[in-house]
């Protein structure tokens, strides 16, 4: 029998589902709670169809927790993002009308015409990785959310005294000198201590959490924080939404997703190109951290940076240019790991049967399809020079090696 996709629209308390075959044939739809009762009976709604993909919009957002008890319970899913479904949805007749049975369907549509989404995969560590780096960010910015509060206090009791990059023990100095002697000022001393405490509570917090990500980082092989300005928080949010890097192509596919490949906005005669605002922001933002940190120090990148200065570009755009740099010695790293773990994993003796053969193995050895992209989404016009040589044999050959072009 063919494999029919199953298009799911999750929320948080229902999720409709649409199955179609490989001919965008409708087969069955419905509408299941998200409890368990709801859960069972979506699952047997779908036992009708032995050979299913599963495609659920936002794997990564509302639709984490179905897409985490489908894999564990063996399913096949697929991530369709909300973007190719909202394509689908705008060009499909209805003039774009938003339902749940409607956006089913052009989930279910972009799985069957896409041969490239993303599949997932259960991967325990990979996945309490990603909630502690959520949980760092979250405890990130009720860090801000505090300062900004008691910098708003200590501004009040003395005004002039506090810098605007506060920290923890530059507000326990300001408040020591201070004593008001009014109802007004005794109450906002006190709140303003109660923000410092919770501060400390903050920060320790995040220290933990920190410490935390750097065991995970090093027991999954990872050597990203061996990469100047690459700190733990770096290298876990960049294991945990890369995911799995075989998905890529090239840097130059990688770089598309992280943000930092210009657009290619060429008309006519005219060629130039102009900043992307796609892509992962988050890891952008984490390409950007690393960017500044190589700045400040004496690093390789430092001076990458003053020499794109020295050629006429502006500050901006040398950062630029440095984030490209580094997302492509991000990428070279995790083909550094990957390969590395290959590696390990083949050194492993593997158990035998009886007869002396290995056993059939559950896990499939397909890796994820490289992410798609459109011709206006190349980071530079032209073909692109290779990111990894090819490995040079070890033995003499009889005949004479021939140079590799880039074609």
């Amino acid at each position: 029998m063919a494999k029919v996709i199953i298009g799911v629209d999750p929320h948080k308390l229902s999720a409709t589902i649409e199955v179609v075959d490989h001919h965008e044939k409708l087969l069955g739809s419905g509408r299941f709670s998200t409890d368990q009762p709801g859960y069972s009976a979506m699952r047997a709604y779908a036992k009708t169809w032995p050979e299913r993909i599963w495609a659920i919009e936002g794997s990564n957002g509302a639709g984490r927790p179905l897409a985490q008890r489908l894999l564990e319970a063996g399913e096949h899913v697929v991530d369709v993002p909300a973007k190719l479904a909202a394509r689908v949805r705008l060009f499909d007749t209805g003039h774009n009308r938003k339902t749940d049975a409607l956006d089913a369907h052009s989930i279910a549509i972009v799985a069957v015409r896409t041969k490239t989404l993303r599949v997932l995969r259960p991967d325990g560590e990979l996945e309490a990785l990603r909630m502690l780096c959520d949980r760092r960010e979250e405890l990130t910015r009720l860090r801000v959310q505090t300062v900004n509060r008691l910098h708003r206090l200590l501004a009040e009791l003395v005004p002039g005294t506090a810098k605007k990059d506060l920290t923890a023990l530059q507000a326990k100095a300001i408040l020591a000198t201070v004593r008001p002697r009014d109802i007004a000022g005794k109450t906002r001393r006190s709140i303003a201590a109660e923000e410092l405490a919770d501060l400390l509570t903050v920060e320790a917090k995040m220290k933990k959490a920190t410490a935390e990500l750097k065991v995970l980082v090093k027991a999954r092989g990872s050597q990203l924080m061996d990469l100047p300005g690459v700190g733990p928080v770096v290298a876990a949010r960049t294991l945990a939404d890369v995911g799995d890097i075989a998905r890529f192509a090239d840097r130059n596919r990688f770089a598309s997703w992280t943000g930092t490949a210009p657009l290619d906005a060429s008309s006519g005669e005219q060629n130039r190109h102009r900043l992307s605002r796609a892509g992962n922001r988050r890891m952008n933002h984490m390409i950007h951290i690393a960017a500044i940190s190589q700045i400040r120090l004496d690093t390789d990148g430092r001076a990458y940076y003053r020499r794109k200065q020295a050629a006429g570009k502006t500050k901006l755009e040398a950062l630029r240019c440095l984030k490209r740099r580094i997302s492509d010695a991000l990428y070279r790293q995790l083909l550094a790991d990957a390969e590395q773990a290959q590696l390990l994993s083949a050194a492993q003796p593997v158990d035998t049967g009886p007869g002396g053969h290995c056993g059939a193995t559950q896990q499939s050895s397909a890796v994820d399809l490289s992410p798609h992209i459109d011709t206006s989404d190349q980071p530079l016009p032209g073909p692109a020079t290779q990111t990894l040589q090819p490995a040079r044999p070890t033995g003499k050959t009889s005949q004479p090696r021939t140079p590799q072009t880039t074609s």
